[in-house]
């Protein structure tokens, strides 16, 4: 179904997606189009899809995206980058695919400081799959692999694999934010943006991470998942810039 007078006016395509009422990845997708348009970035951009629910991310968005390898988006981003230093290249990935097939990626990519950007968007669970255990799940949240919920003594800790890239020198911006209501929203923009001008500037690597809502399959109304993840995930991963060293910001 075609929607009429959408905004933004360009790199969104006006279509309904395929994503859950109250999914946090079409606000993410309508962000990312907005940024490219206000920066000027939509013309020589490429996106960087993962595998998971925002797999058919390249149906949405009217610029150029490449489909990766499960995990893999970081280094097909950083030969895009090398061989193309002109364009801008951006990877959107979930929780699973960057932080556990996806992990040797991540931290490589960070450690040598490609200027590249990565939005990251952690729900806590796998959730094109069925609901299984990710690396984010939260202790004692039940899952599809985690019935009685996750168990630190067989399942660990949640990963917080942008508190760690954010320690390394080539990592510039790092950045945790939510979708979960409009300030929430309006400071996603302001990170994002943040970070493409990173990469326009040169100054080398920036990460994203948005918390986001997954109502199916965390059994909540659209409502009841968006209060979930101000009053419950935000506990174990507390939003706020985690590393600044643009020019001026250090």
């Amino acid at each position: 179904m075609k929607l009429k007078n959408a905004w933004p006016k360009y790199y969104k395509k006006g279509v309904v997606t395929h994503y859950c009422p109250g999914c946090g990845h079409g606000i993410v997708h309508r962000i990312v189009a907005e940024v490219l348009e206000e920066l000027d970035l939509g013309k020589r951009a490429i996106g960087v899809n993962p595998a998971g629910c925002a797999v058919l991310a390249y149906l949405y968005f009217d610029f150029d995206v490449i489909e990766s390898a499960h995990g893999r988006g970081t280094a097909i981003a950083t030969g895009i980058k090398r061989s193309r230093p002109d364009l801008f290249v951006f990877t959107y990935q979930g929780d699973g695919d960057l932080s556990a097939i996806g992990t040797a990626e991540t931290i490589h990519s960070a450690n040598r400081g490609e200027n590249i950007c990565v939005i990251f968007i952690n729900n806590a669970v796998y959730g094109m799959t069925g609901g299984q255990l990710a690396p984010t799940t939260l202790i004692d949240m039940k899952t599809t692999t985690t019935p009685l919920g996750r168990d630190p003594k067989y399942d660990g800790y949640p990963l917080h694999i942008t508190d760690v890239v954010a320690q390394f020198p080539g990592v510039v911006y790092a950045e945790r934010v939510a979708v979960d209501g409009p300030a929430g929203i309006r400071k996603t923009k302001k990170a994002i943006t943040n970070a493409f001008k990173t990469q326009v500037e040169g100054l080398g690597y920036s990460i994203i991470e948005v918390l986001s809502p997954c109502p199916t399959n965390w059994k909540l109304s659209p409502v009841d998942s968006f209060k979930w993840v101000t009053e419950v995930m935000m506990k174990e991963f507390p939003t706020g810039v985690l590393t600044d060293k643009r020019p001026g910001k250090e």
